[in-house]
């Protein structure tokens, strides 16, 4: 199979598609499967007569298995190759979700959680290492935004066949197990084309945290306000004399919002030398957009407007964080940094729900908002601590 032309620096110089067609799929098919598990595992559990505390414990599994299936992806991979570590872990993810339907007693699913996010969050790192190595340097921002968007629409996908499917009896956990399984296919096609980790990291894994500050902390603000904001969005709005319907309704606004944005907001970037400007820009936007849900929330077709474009926002820091993390690495250095990339994203997918859910209880429902806003707050005095620290070392 042809390898993906490079210049003289090693970069490359077009956008070889098999390779990242092979990556994108693959991640997309995960996606899929995990838009229809996770609803499908807490109506399962809150059948069975699971409290929601403990509903609540157990999805928090994905966060933990997350964090600690991130600093080791990058060895497996070294030692085992990329794409045959991602089709082993694809195998672990649908062994996992079979055996969710066959564990009865309700401790058996904290392992299997463990178990299903880790190979889920092994995937995602090595999918993007993927993606990043083989995009342009000139064109990185719009490979990422396409990969963005199939990957939401793989999310938005997944709530649908569970829609259709119910959750009864196997064929759910079947279903859901086969469009994982289907992943390996598009990887085995293009397994001598999947990146090379020859050499080990020169650093701890912690450094890589540090490393690109600027890419690390937009991840964790995204994954603090896409995880907080969506699980708690909805008490916001019946707290605030919305139905349920109109909730429902505006979440899936925000959802397009990020579908819409990706692609453009990718393709800005290409055309930026430094991409830090654009995502502290997003950041501000997504504090201004915070502050203003109080004063919006009943006004509805407002508070659409401003959450389709606060949706692209959000959905923005991951994807040109991720963009401007494989503009600044490469190689081994490249795939330690993306496994921290996803494991600031884990935190911040513990944190988000945390912190505003403390804030709404402390402050009242305007918490809710005020809460998001300092999550992105805390990204604009990121970028504005990197830039006076640029300054005083030049």
């Amino acid at each position: 199979m042809p390898q993906p032309t490079t210049d003289a620096n090693g970069h490359v110089e077009e956008i070889h598609w098999p390779s990242l067609i092979a990556a994108i799929s693959a991640i997309s098919a995960v996606g899929i499967a995990m838009g229809l598990g996770l609803p499908l595992l807490s109506i399962i559990l809150e059948k069975r007569g699971i409290a929601s505390t403990l509903i609540g414990l157990n999805a928090a599994m994905a966060g933990v298995a997350s964090m600690i299936a991130a600093p080791v992806t990058t060895m497996i991979a070294h030692r085992f190759g990329v794409a045959r570590t991602m089709m082993l872990a694809i195998v672990v993810a649908a062994a996992s979700a079979i055996c969710f339907y066959y564990a009865t007693d309700f401790w058996m699913w904290f392992p299997l959680r463990f178990t299903f996010h880790g190979a889920t969050t092994t995937m995602f790192i090595l999918s993007e290492f993927w993606i990043n190595e083989a995009a342009p340097p000139r064109r990185r921002g719009l490979v990422l935004g396409i990969y963005a968007t199939v990957l939401a629409i793989g999310f938005a996908m997944g709530p649908l066949l569970f829609s259709a499917l119910g959750s009864d009896g196997i064929l759910p956990f079947l279903v859901g197990a086969a469009i994982i399984l289907l992943a390996i296919i598009p990887i085995f096609i293009a397994r001598n084309e999947s990146p090379a980790l020859d050499e080990k990291p020169d650093r701890h894994f912690f450094h890589y945290i540090f490393l690109v500050p600027t890419a690390t902390a937009a991840v964790f603000a995204f994954g603090a306000v896409s995880a907080g904001g969506l699980s708690l969005f909805p008490i916001y709005a019946l707290r605030s004399a919305l139905s349920e319907a109109q909730a429902a309704i505006l979440l899936t606004v925000m959802g397009f919002g990020n579908m819409a944005f990706q692609i453009p907001l990718g393709m800005i970037s290409d055309r930026m030398h430094d991409r830090r400007p654009l995502l502290t820009g997003m950041a501000v936007l997504g504090v201004i957009g915070s502050l203003t849900l109080p004063f919006l929330v009943q006004n509805w077709m407002m508070m659409a407007v401003v959450l389709f474009f606060w949706g692209g926002c959000v959905s923005g820091l991951y994807t040109i964080g991720l963009a401007h993390l494989g503009a600044r690495l490469s190689g081994a250095d490249l795939a330690a940094a993306n496994a921290a990339f996803i494991f600031c994203y884990a935190v911040g997918t513990v944190a988000g729900p945390q912190g505003i859910g403390a804030a709404i209880d402390i402050a009242g429902n305007d918490g809710f908002a005020w809460a998001l806003a300092g999550f992105f707050a805390f990204y604009v005095l990121v970028s504005a601590a990197r830039v006076l620290f640029r300054s005083k070392q030049s």
